[in-house]
Order: C-alpha cells, then sequence, then structure tokens
C-alpha cells in the first residue's frame, strides 16, 4: 500500500484535488524559472514561483487546498535540478499526472517524494475533480463521472513515495536501502 505521501495527507493511498491543466513540452524552467535557481534554497519560499510563467496564479491557486497538475508530453523536460519536483511539493501539488514524463524529472519526483502518473489526460478537463488511487492505479474523474486506468508504480518506487522520497526512506532505514517494509 502506498500510504501517507510527503506533502499530502492521503486516506488509504487515495489523493482528491481539482485538476489544473496544461499543455506538452512543460519544461523544468517554467515549473521553476532558472532566474531563482541561486536566489534560495528555501523551497517553501521558491514555491510561490511554481509555474508562473505558464501560470502566474498557480500557486494562489494550488496552495490552499492542493490540486494536480495535469499536462500532455514530455513533462519536466529540460535540466536535472531536483528544484522543479520540490517546488511542486511545496506548492501543494498533490501529483502530476501527464501523457509522458523527461526520464530524469520522472526519478527526481519519485525522489523528492512527489507522485508522477503515466496517463492519457486527453480525458481531463480544467477544473475537473479528481480522486487518483496510487495503490490501484485509477484516476476517477467525480466530475465527469468517468474511470481511468494507469500503470501502478513498481514497488521500489511505491516505497520511496510511501517513505516521502529517498531521502526521507534512508533515514527510516538508517542509512541503508530497505524495501522489506
Amino acid at each position: 500500500m502506498i500510504g501517507v505521501v510527503s506533502n499530502m495527507s492521503t486516506s488509504n493511498g487515495v489523493l482528491k484535488a481539482k485538476a489544473f491543466k496544461y499543455g506538452d513540452d512543460i519544461n523544468t524552467d517554467y515549473i521553476i524559472s532558472g532566474k531563482y535557481k541561486f536566489k534560495s534554497n528555501d523551497m517553501q519560499e521558491m514555491a510561490v514561483h511554481a509555474m508562473e510563467e505558464l501560470d502566474p496564479d498557480y500557486y494562489d491557486k494550488v496552495s490552499p487546498n492542493g490540486g494536480f497538475l495535469i499536462a500532455g508530453t514530455n513533462f519536466g523536460c529540460g535540466s536535472s535540478r531536483e528544484q522543479a519536483p520540490l517546488v511542486l511539493i511545496n506548492s501543494n501539488t498533490k501529483a502530476v499526472i501527464a501523457k509522458s514524463f523527461a526520464r530524469i524529472f520522472f526519478r527526481n519526483a519519485i525522489n523528492t517524494g512527489l507522485p508522477v502518473v503515466t496517463l492519457d489526460t486527453d480525458q481531463i478537463a480544467q477544473g475537473d475533480e479528481l480522486e487518483l488511487d496510487l495503490e490501484a492505479g485509477v484516476v476517477r474523474n467525480l466530475t465527469q463521472d468517468t474511470v481511468m486506468e494507469f500503470a501502478p508504480l513498481p514497488p521500489v518506487m511505491a516505497q520511496l513515495l510511501s517513505d516521502g522520497g529517498l531521502v526521507a526512506h534512508m533515514r527510516k532505514n538508517n542509512g541503508k536501502f530497505n524495501l522489506e517494509d
């Protein structure tokens, strides 16, 4: 079971939030502009600038109640900095659901504790209320009364998410990579 993920409360591995939809090729500079790269190491402070080049109000819309960032293909392309998933976590983005991800972003997201789901997002509209069941591999669109399935994460990645990311997993296991929980 996925359990509690680091940046959100869950009930039996199920996350519920509104969809905030964007397009294809959302690069890491759109997620957090390079102009903030060296201004601060405080991810909460940087989270205010999440997605601001595409949507200046993203943080204000997502942070109070959380949200799902919905995208098309190639989400997270560009640089490999971990700041991108970290600012999303700190902006209260509960998960990113996209048609495809840049590999390095996908791994950075899992390693930092941000759930990422690969799914055809064409059936999701801006503002739809969604329920994401990470364990079952299901997204329920409560607004449209539809169900979409996705391949659940491999157990190794699910465990890392459950523990809040790679660093939290290592702390929990006294510096060892342990998948026997």
